[in-house]
């Protein structure tokens, strides 16, 4: 299932990274916009929320959401093939 993740990270010259690589580490993903990403995994959204929420500070904000075939936007192509072939 994909799992959309968005965040507002709210930490001035906090080292990231760790966050990035536990994103990564969930599945196959896809990274177009700053602070959104599709993942490809077989983890709820409370099991994703709880990998993430350790490498966040207290003032930062995300939201998980698993994503159905009811979607629209303006993306490249490839954003769209990486979707369709993942989520039909």
């Amino acid at each position: 299932m994909i799992q959309l993740i968005t965040y507002d990270l709210n930490a001035p010259g906090k080292d990231y990274t760790s966050l990035y690589e536990a994103i990564k580490n969930l599945g196959a993903w896809w990274h177009y916009l700053d602070s959104t990403w599709l993942v490809d995994t077989q983890m709820t959204t409370s099991q994703v929320s709880n990998q993430l929420k350790p490498k966040m500070d207290q003032n930062d904000h995300f939201l998980v959401i698993r994503v159905t075939k009811d979607y629209q936007g303006w993306l490249p192509q490839e954003a769209w093939n990486w979707m369709n072939d993942r989520i039909f």
